[in-house]
């Protein structure tokens, strides 16, 4: 069925959007408009692209197939890492371009999902959506037939980011202060477990999945070293290698004494929001649990250590991963 939609230019005239959607049991399998300067023009292309259309194979195209369905199919047979990635994979389909027919997606369809996300967002969130869109159509078209075209993603995301609606991620440089650790450290004292485990984040610079992971059959007391299991990896799932254990890491370790079993026995989500609680307590603003990472690595380079070394420590693949972690105060710099 068309619409017409009557709208005055800035200059003052007037044209006619004549738009027509055709859809498939609730979702929409085509869509096409073109304006128009005069009623009449817009009427008679409306009927006449009406025609048209029922005479080719749209209707008869392929069953119409919910955007929201293939990213469900995706988190169903590849079962995504990362809470956050699921978690906007989930929000993905509660949002209307969920409701859109995945063969007849185009770019613009992108493009109109980012501009709203940003009356909402930040673009270096919207650009999350774009992210896994790409990645879900990508994926899934070697799975199911699909028909649109895996380079709408590359299409909409340079004018996206031409028009400023798209950007990377900020790059924190937090550091917890001392005053900040150690009232911290005063709060914390009640729960030795969540005390050592704030330290060892520190120590150790693993991540607060990884160390809720930990087994104390992981260790290697012989070369101090640890094994990670389930490193976090965009290209790689499952990964699994050894670190080495800072000295100050190590003996987090021995307090503990367990010779079989989890070393840190807590939810790795419990973990970052009761962090955030305490920051909160003691009064400390913008402090992530994750952070303590960044004061992990930084403080491994203050202490002369190469870049080699650090990555045997943090297990970085990369400089370029790993320098995102370095947060140095160029006054400490001695030469």
């Amino acid at each position: 069925m068309a619409t017409i939609t009557k709208r005055t230019r800035a200059d003052g005239s007037t044209s006619y959007k004549a738009e027509i959607v055709i859809k498939n049991k609730g979702v929409i399998v085509h869509r096409e408009s073109k304006t128009f300067d005069r009623l009449r023009l817009a009427s008679d292309w409306a009927k006449r692209r009406e025609v048209e259309i029922q005479e080719t194979g749209i209707y008869k195209s392929r069953d119409a197939l919910s955007v929201g369905a293939v990213i469900q199919r995706y988190i169903n047979e590849f079962s995504p890492d990362g809470r956050s990635k699921r978690f906007d994979l989930e929000k993905l389909m509660t949002r209307d371009i969920a409701k859109l027919n995945v063969h007849t997606l185009a770019a613009k369809d992108l493009i109109k999902h980012i501009r709203l996300r940003n009356t909402e967002c930040q673009p270096q969130t919207a650009v999350n959506d774009l992210i896994w869109l790409g990645t879900v159509i990508k994926t899934m078209s070697g799975v199911i037939e699909i028909d649109t075209d895996p380079g709408i993603s590359e299409a909409a995301r340079e004018v996206l980011r031409r028009e400023g609606l798209i950007a990377k991620s900020q790059e924190r440089e937090r550091r917890p202060t001392k005053a900040e650790i150690w009232a911290l450290a005063r709060y914390f004292g009640r729960d030795s477990y969540m005390l050592h485990l704030m330290y060892f984040a520190i120590y150790s610079a693993r991540r607060q999945s990884e160390i809720t992971r930990i087994l104390a059959e992981d260790i290697n007391h012989d070369n101090r070293t640890l094994l990670i299991r389930a490193l976090k990896d965009p290209r790689k799932k499952g990964l699994v290698k050894r670190c080495k254990l800072p000295r100050s890491a190590y003996k987090i370790i021995l307090k503990h004494g367990r010779k079989t079993g989890t070393l840190f026995p807590y939810n790795a989500k419990s973990v970052g929001n009761y962090f955030t609680r305490a920051c909160k307590v003691c009064g400390i603003k913008n402090l992530h649990f994750h952070d303590l990472r960044h004061e992990a690595t930084s403080r491994l380079f203050e202490q002369g250590l190469s870049i080699q070394q650090v990555q045997q420590v943090t297990l970085h693949s990369t400089w370029q991963t790993l320098q995102r972690y370095v947060n140095l105060d160029p006054g400490d710099v001695d030469i």
